[in-house]
């Protein structure tokens, strides 16, 4: 049919001849004659009218010109893509609203939400259709959405939440649209949502059936049938021996690019303001800028997308005795602000590696599509729509890295992970030693990053019998490691990644990355397992000595055999019981805050004096804060002072923003501080996990800050995807239609605005202030009284132009004190409240005074009966006072005050220093000020004397949701490496003097072995 005349003017005799033609053909094409969707530019065939309305609409407000396919009004469906349209012949795009908000979509865009457009256009429908009749507030898609998302968000079953929409239809009034079972609604989301597809693989992970492959029924290499095989040894044809689940990233990034607020978060890191010396994203990191500088048309367009890739292999069912494995790939996009980053909503799986067990190195076969995808989003999709600017663009993307733990991460690069050569980036000059008793490999030798003429270099006795002349090594580049793997280099290589087909991958500084999460842990495990002789995370025992001696070094330390029972002399790294005990009684009685970290308390077996079932967070509070406080008095000085270096290491390699001046003084420390473990620990203590702290500094500098590449976000996305799977026989299934059912969820919540998101978690209490506990009314004293009243007025902003006329007030009238400071505060303290209720007063009889109704009130003052609480949430934060918490396992009752303050040296001192102090201490009451209008809590606190408690500060991970890119441009976070308290290695060296041949450490009892 001949559609020219959509372009006509409205006036011409070709547009009118036009308009009745197509009512012509909609009204014959239909079932019903009385009502059809309007296609005029406002209604955009969302609503449905008689043909005498669509006729004026049509004319009065012109025709949607995009819509093409007239699939609406009966004509059939035309599938097309978006990567062979031209993006000249568009000069439209079509609209579809289901709540309140236009969605801007394509017409072609159609193909992404499956093959039957009707399905789409009821979906669409019902967005107009109440929930129920008379419904104003929610349609039938609004309410379906909002269940589902409760579903999503609380981990829901499939039978659980049909029962609730049968409660809910039998609750709401006849004539509801709820739908009766969890199919039913899945049908609903699914017409939103992006397909999957289903890959048949051989079971011996040698090819995917696609492609030359695709109508094999044998495999090409193996041999093995592709069908699956009965119990009678019958194969079933049709039933795919292994299954990959694909999710295509493309038409991903397309919806991505079709929602006003994500176009604008994804352009973020180009508006941003960025300091100079400064790294808070890896936008500011030199990896970043390579691909800016070597590719500048690929840099000069922000929409384009970087990338990184995880992936990593989980049981998806409950019990522990299965060995299944199923492995995900998931992309996150760095183009995104910190606090959306690494969030679940953003996190796409693309593949899904069925088990049961899993890939190895042949990965690569199941990253074929994959990798077909970002090669083709490299050259770049041509006509993405750009919701925010209203035009379309060729998209491109780059992937920068991959993100794994280290056994993966071998997979995925290609590298040998074990032996001699185990180090990825040292290569052939890893620093390994052969433990002829331990049977395993050390890696020692990390003098060899000193400065030429360190003292270290030269000491034998105290590391391996022998001077240290040797340089690091230089990390190989992806030219040279491409060229190695060419040549059939199979020493420090397995394989050619198949990453390695970008044709920018070579040229990355940084292609794998290493996770801090697992070296953090494995560390953390491998000390404490050593200070309290944990079996299997022992490092220290009779093998551990054996090597010892055969390498000539702490042969004092040699075991002694008697006729039943070993003897081991006490090591520097060795605790005594009375120790022991001291250590875990420190861990036992410590309290926290709420949601720092599990209870410390359910980890610790005092009868046995060790620690049991640490997780990864576990170890990271360990090792960032908590493990120096607890071995803060055991242990002999060398020991204690190698381990709480560490400690301070990785609580400054894990800041959120990273000051680069910094970087090669805490480079120098990490170096330092694995020389001196060498000195006081075993050789066996220093497995690969250990060596690669050495390299960490590295990848901050070339990548950013830690947090955007370490495994915790993708570990907590991967306990998501677990609690997807409700047929244990079929997960790998669950999974993918539960991931498919949320993206259309999500789809839809970017245009509801009273619909909270599942994958970007926000705290219901964040930014609420409101007591939680019973009150008692009690008349405080009046000199307490004011002193918190004068605190509140001296942080109050509208209050400080009248600090300031005050502060003249009282030099004028005292003109001989002018020049003492101290006496002036003082004043000012003892008669501010009062001059401020007279001045208050005063405006307040003028016409036109512009006193504010919080500044009378406040002038006023409070009421003198105070409200006192036992617990209080401050914008989100939740503060007990001391009683509180002493019938807890938590603490919320510490604080810390940051005061611009008077110092003096003296009662006498009139010439005090203005500083900044801080101030530790514990809440002792909680009230609650009440100036008739409005209340304000403050708390009253016990000041800690600093020269005898131990204060700790949380340790972040993330974002917080709320953050904004303004804060962002203002906030740094400093995070010094090491403390004022903390010598340098030669100071503390004179301190404590060198070992010598005298290892054994005295005070401590022998080591006995049956």
């Amino acid at each position: 049919m001949d559609k020219s005349w959509m372009h006509s003017d409205r006036r011409s005799k070709a547009y009118e001849f036009g308009v009745e033609a197509f009512l012509n053909f909609a009204v014959e094409n239909l079932l019903t004659t009385t009502h059809i969707r309007c296609p005029c530019v406002k209604c955009v065939n969302l609503k449905l009218f008689g043909v005498g309305i669509i006729r004026d609409h049509v004319y009065f407000n012109g025709i949607d010109q995009s819509y093409k396919n007239w699939t609406f009004h009966g004509e059939p469906w035309e599938a097309t893509t978006n990567a062979s349209r031209n993006v000249e012949e568009d000069d439209g795009h079509s609209r579809y609203s289901f709540v309140s908000e236009e969605i801007d979509m394509d017409d072609n865009d159609f193909g992404d939400f499956g093959s039957n457009p009707y399905e789409f256009a009821n979906v669409i429908g019902d967005g107009d259709q109440p929930v129920y009749p008379g419904c104003r507030k929610y349609t039938k898609l609004s309410a379906l959405v909002k269940l589902y998302n409760l579903k999503a968000k609380h981990g829901m079953s499939d039978v659980c939440f049909t029962e609730l929409l049968i409660l809910q239809g039998d609750l709401l009034p006849e004539g509801n649209t709820i739908p009766t079972s969890m199919y039913e609604a899945k049908k609903t989301l699914c017409a939103l949502g992006l397909s999957y597809e289903k890959m048949h693989a051989c079971p011996n992970d040698c090819i995917l059936y696609r492609k030359e492959y695709e109508d094999s029924t044998n495999c090409p290499t193996c041999g093995i049938s592709r069908w699956k095989e009965g119990k009678d040894s019958i194969l079933k044809e049709g039933v795919p021996a292994k299954v990959v689940w694909y999710f295509p990233p493309i038409p991903r990034f397309k919806r991505m690019f079709q929602s006003h607020e994500t176009v604008k978060s994804l352009t973020w890191h180009a508006a941003r303001k960025s300091i100079d010396g400064q790294m808070s994203h890896p936008a500011d990191s030199p990896s970043w800028k390579l691909l800016d500088d070597k590719w500048p048309e690929f840099g000069n367009e922000p929409r384009n997308l970087r990338l990184a890739l995880s992936s990593d292999g989980f049981n998806p069912h409950s019990s522990l005795s299965s060995r299944y494995s199923c492995w995900p790939v998931i992309l996150v996009t760095y183009n995104l602000p910190p606090w959306l980053c690494m969030k679940r909503k953003f996190m796409m799986l693309t593949l899904l590696i069925s088990g049961p067990k899993q890939p190895g190195n042949d990965i690569d076969v199941y990253l074929e599509p994959l990798i077909d995808d970002l090669k083709s989003l490299w050259v770049g999709i041509r006509g993405v729509y750009d919701a925010h600017n209203g035009e379309y663009f060729t998209l491109r993307a780059a992937l920068m890295w991959t993100i794994n733990d280290f056994p993966a991460y071998g997979n995925l690069s290609g590298c040998v992970v074990k032996g001699y050569k185990a180090c990825p980036i040292c290569g052939d000059d890893t620093p390994s030693h052969r433990l002829k008793n331990g049977h395993k490999i050390c890696y020692i030798g990390h003098r060899k990053w000193l400065p030429i003429n360190h003292p270290y270099r030269r000491q034998r006795a105290a590391f391996n019998g022998k001077p240290e002349y040797g340089i690091p090594p230089e990390p190989l580049t992806g030219e040279e490691v491409l060229h190695m793997v060419e040549n059939g280099d199979r020493v420090c290589w397995k394989k050619k990644s198949i990453v390695f087909d970008l044709e920018y991958w070579k040229y990355l500084p940084v292609r794998h990355a290493l996770d801090v999460l697992h070296i953090e842990k494995n560390v953390c495990d491998s000390i404490i397992g050593t200070l309290l002789e944990i079996p299997g995370k022992n490092k220290d025992g009779i093998a551990a000595r054996l090597d010892l001696l055969n390498m000539r070094v702490k042969t004092d330390l040699q075991p002694e055999y008697g006729e039943r029972r070993t003897r081991l002399p006490p090591g520097p790294w060795n605790l005594s019981r009375a120790e022991k005990r001291e250590v875990c009684n420190s861990f036992y009685g410590m309290k926290v805050p709420e949601g720092y970290s599990s209870n410390i308390k359910n980890l610790v077996s005092l009868q046995d004096s060790r620690l049991l079932g640490l997780k990864s967070h576990d170890c990271h509070t360990l090792m960032q804060q908590l493990l120096p406080v607890a071995i803060r008095s055991v242990l002999e000085k060398p020991a204690r002072y190698a381990i709480t270096r560490l400690c301070f290491f990785f609580n400054a390699i894990c800041a959120k923003t990273v000051d680069v001046s910094k970087l090669d003084k805490l480079e120098e420390d990490v170096v330092v501080t694995l020389c001196l473990l060498e000195k006081y620990f075993p050789p066996s203590f220093f497995d690969i996990m250990v060596h690669l702290v050495v390299h960490l500094v590295r990848e901050v500098r070339l990548c950013g800050p830690v947090y955007f590449r370490w495994m915790y976000p993708f570990e907590r996305y991967m306990k998501v995807l677990k609690g997807y799977v409700q047929n244990r026989t079929r997960p790998e299934g669950c999974i993918a239609e539960r991931y498919i059912a949320e993206e259309a969820v999500e789809f839809c919540t970017q245009h509801l605005s009273d619909v909270s998101t599942v994958g970007v978690p926000s705290s219901q209490m964040m930014g609420v202030s409101k007591p939680l506990s019973g009150c008692t009314v009690s008349i405080v004293d009046q000199d307490l009284l004011n002193q918190a009243h004068l605190y509140v007025l001296e942080n109050t902003e509208e209050v400080l132009p009248y600090i300031e006329q005050h502060m003249i007030h009282i030099k004028t009238a005292y003109p001989k004190f002018r020049k003492r400071t101290k006496w002036l505060q003082d004043k000012h303290n003892s008669t501010f409240i009062q001059w401020l209720r007279f001045k208050v007063q005063s405006e307040l009889e003028e016409d036109n005074h512009g006193v504010s109704e919080n500044l009378r009130w406040l002038a006023a003052g409070p009421n003198m009966a105070v409200p006192l609480y036992r617990s209080y949430l401050i914008k989100g934060i939740k503060f007990n006072i001391k009683a509180q918490d002493d019938v807890r396992t938590t603490q919320n009752s510490g604080v810390y005050l940051l005061a611009h303050t008077m110092q003096v040296a003296s009662a006498k001192d009139k010439n005090p220093i203005l500083s900044n102090m801080g101030f530790y201490g514990v809440i002792q009451e909680i009230w609650d000020l009440d100036y008739q209008k409005f209340t304000i809590p403050v708390f009253r606190c016990d000041w800690i004397d600093s020269g005898w408690s131990v204060v700790l500060s949380m340790p972040n991970r993330e974002y917080n949701d709320v953050i904004g890119d303004e804060v962002l441009g203002d906030v740094i976070i400093e995070c010094e490496p090491f403390t004022r308290g903390m010598s340098n290695v030669d100071t503390f060296d004179e301190l404590v003097g060198e070992l010598g041949s005298q290892n054994i450490r005295g005070g401590c009892e022998d080591i006995w072995i049956e």
